[in-house]
């Protein structure tokens, strides 16, 4: 999922930009036009000043005739005598010029130089623009200074702005992260305006209440589902029970004790599935301990019907005791999953049922798994192998009821060929 920054974060960041930038734009524009105007100003006089200069002394040949404009250095030289000329100077036609030279103390100090020529007459006027080039900088600095205060302005008036704008939708979202914590709803839309964000939270609450529809339905469901198959299935116990107790020939008793089996693999299923249903964060356990060898081998002598008359060996390794606290149907239903699923895969070879350390591993010879598939079959519909039929659900019961109690079941490869599939009641990973 790509990354992507809070709204009110975008808000302020894109408030703050647009001053900075619109400020900065300001800025350049403003020294932009000053310095242009100033330098067409100082320009057109002194291209004018220099002309009244040479004209002036035109009618005013002597030395020592005044000259009324301080702020220039003005000289004048005779065509003829262009030899007096400073050197620097002497390459310029008439016009405006910038440059630079240096002081008595060594300092580099621009100025401009006009220049008018004529066929008698060389006139210069010299200004000093340091204090004007000065005056620049002071202006470049003082923009900079407002650029930063106004980005500055700007970031706080998007900070206030979009804690005013948000608010609606940041409620909103507090109001989700508490149900998520408490998974309790209640009605949002009374505490929100007739607005867009009160709009989402109608429409949250119409959702929730179609939601909490649905599931109270299923709940009815489920109940008298349970109900239902609880009745005939305690008839078919009942009526097996008092049969066993008749003199039977040996193959109508073992038909009868496959009939028991599936009564009482048929009840913890129905008994899983109803807890399944439920929506409690946490498995109930009343107090309930189970014995999980001794659930052990009953599912597999539950199981034994899937290996019919193949060459399987199976073999029960119990290396210490094990205990779990959850009903026995609970473990029942995931261990009969892994265990027939042995038995179903497994064509040759032997099946080995190790209890002990926390876990119960069932290593089979069958045909395998690849390790890359391994986290795919706990899902929905998705099967090993179309040797056997199913619907591809018994792994997803399994790694439901492993959520709801906490445990953990895996898949994995054999080395030496086959599967092992691992249940874990311990904490341990």
């Amino acid at each position: 999922m790509p990354y992507r920054r809070r709204l009110r974060s975008r808000i302020i960041i894109s408030f703050a930009l647009f001053g900075l930038g619109l400020t900065a734009l300001f800025a350049v524009a403003t020294i932009y036009v000053r310095a242009r105007l100033e330098d067409q100003f100082i320009n057109d006089t002194l291209a004018r000043e220099v002309g009244n200069f040479a004209n002036f002394k035109r009618e005013n040949p002597a030395p020592d005739a005044p000259w009324q404009l301080s702020t220039y250095q003005a000289r004048i030289f005779s065509a003829r005598r262009f030899a007096n000329v400073p050197l620097s100077w002497q390459q310029f036609d008439t016009g405006v010029y910038d440059l630079a030279d240096y002081d008595a103390q060594g300092h580099l100090r621009p100025y401009k130089l006009a220049v008018s020529k004529s066929e008698d007459l060389w006139a210069f006027l010299q200004q000093d623009v340091s204090a004007q080039r000065l005056s620049e900088q002071q202006l470049l600095i003082a923009l900079v200074a407002t650029v930063v205060m106004f980005g500055l302005l700007s970031l706080l008036m998007g900070l206030w702005l979009s804690s005013r704008v948000m608010s609606p939708v940041t409620g909103l979202a507090s109001r989700l992260r508490e149900l998520r914590k408490t998974g309790k709803y209640e009605p949002m839309a009374p505490r929100f305006a007739n607005d867009e964000v009160g709009e989402l939270a109608l429409a949250l609450d119409d959702y929730a209440a179609r939601l909490t529809r649905l599931v109270e339905r299923d709940r009815e469901f489920n109940a008298d589902v349970s109900h239902e198959l609880r009745t005939p299935l305690a008839v078919i116990a009942t009526t097996t029970e008092l049969l066993m107790g008749q003199d039977l020939p040996d193959k109508a008793r073992e038909r009868l004790h496959r009939i028991e089996r599936a009564v009482r693999q048929s009840t913890e299923l129905t008994d899983a599935l109803l807890l399944l249903s439920r929506s409690e964060r946490q498995a109930p356990a009343d107090g309930e301990t189970t014995d999980v060898a001794h659930v052990v081998e009953q599912v597999i002598d539950i199981s034994r019907p899937h290996l019919g008359t193949k060459p399987v060996s199976v073999r029960l390794d119990v290396e210490q005791p094990l205990f779990a606290a959850a009903p026995s149907s609970v473990v029942a239903v995931a261990l009969t999953n892994l265990i027939s699923n042995a038995f179903k895969y497994t064509q040759q070879g032997e099946v080995t049922v190790i209890v002990g350390h926390g876990r119960v591993a069932v290593e089979d010879t069958g045909p395998g798994i690849a390790a890359e598939d391994a986290e795919r079959l706990f899902e929905r519909g998705e099967r090993g192998t179309t040797l056997v039929k199913g619907a591809g659900l018994g792994l997803a019961i399994v790694r439901r009821l492993c959520e709801l109690y906490g445990w953990k079941v895996s898949l994995a490869p054999r080395p030496q060929g086959g599967a092992v599939a691992t249940l874990r009641f311990d904490e341990r990973s």
